[in-house]
């Protein structure tokens, strides 16, 4: 590991004494001082030496850019980016956001989408839900120019939990209705129609209007006349029927025996317990009339 330090310094001095040197043919010295740059790299990261490594590739970055090659810059600092994410999100977030710069600037929108997906995915781990929803909405847009519909449905999805989540729900039930329709018309989507009009209407139960509830679930027969047979629809008029005669049991009841088929994820879980205590407070404020 010492030696690969060792090596990967050897290189990048070198590259530095090529940069301060006599310009010589043509911009020679800023590809020798590239190739010595990716080398010195490559050693950094076999001694898994990440924020050495993120530093010569962003150095090797700004080679390609004096050589006017964007693409070989962008992809520099998107392996500056890769090895920055082991030791520091805010350096790979910053390398990342250069390289969608210039991609989006020579007209590869795949690649920004995706690289603005991973810096989603690093707001998300850091739980800036805020920023996260951000890059997901940049990515989506993107991935849907390019037609890539399931990628784009699955930074969505993102969008509309994250919305749920800091009590969004209007938004958040938009979207998953959105991805719904977009799914039904799909035959290779058509199967997920099922999960995300159960997460539209868990936001709907969060906003505890039984009316509109009741509104959206015809709604959702419209898009999907099979809906009405599947074990999710029944959870939902079930939870319905629950909240509207502010029945707690029923309500846990219903959510149990539904978890023992079908394992319910852990943003379900959270949303169904805030109605859970939203229908506990109103049981006990009749109490209180009474």
């Amino acid at each position: 590991m010492g030696d690969h330090i060792a090596r990967g310094k050897e290189f990048e001095n070198q590259a530095e004494k090529k940069l301060s040197g006599w310009g010589g043919l043509f911009g020679s010295k800023f590809e020798d001082a590239a190739d010595l740059f990716d080398k010195a790299g490559n050693c950094f990261k076999l001694a898994k030496s990440w924020d050495q490594a993120g530093v010569v590739y962003v150095k090797l970055a700004n080679c390609h850019l004096k050589l006017d090659s964007k693409h070989e810059a962008a992809n520099a600092y998107a392996d500056a980016a890769h090895c920055y994410k082991k030791t520091n999100t805010k350096e790979a977030i910053s390398c990342l956001e250069q390289a969608v710069n210039i991609f989006l600037e020579i007209g590869r929108l795949s690649m920004s989408a995706r690289y603005y997906k991973e810096v989603a995915e690093l707001y998300e781990q850091d739980q800036n839900l805020e920023q996260a929803i951000v890059f997901y909405e940049k990515s989506a847009d993107l991935f849907q120019s390019e037609d890539v519909t399931t990628t784009a449905n699955q930074c969505k999805q993102k969008i509309a939990e994250f919305s749920a989540q800091t009590e969004k729900y209007q938004r958040a039930i938009e979207i998953f209705e959105e991805i719904a329709r977009d799914s039904v018309k799909n035959n290779l989507l058509k199967y997920g129609v099922r999960g995300h009009l159960l997460n539209a209407g868990i936001c709907q139960l969060c906003k505890g209007d039984v009316v509109a509830i009741n509104n959206a679930l015809e709604r959702y027969q419209e898009l999907d006349p099979t809906f009405s047979s599947t074990r999710e629809y029944k959870l939902l008029v079930d939870l319905a029927a629950a909240i509207d005669e502010e029945n707690i049991d029923k309500f846990t009841g219903v959510i149990r025996e539904y978890d023992s088929m079908t394992r319910l994820d852990g943003w379900k879980t959270t949303l169904l317990l805030k109605v859970k205590e939203a229908v506990k407070a109103k049981e006990l404020e009749e109490d209180d009339l009474t």
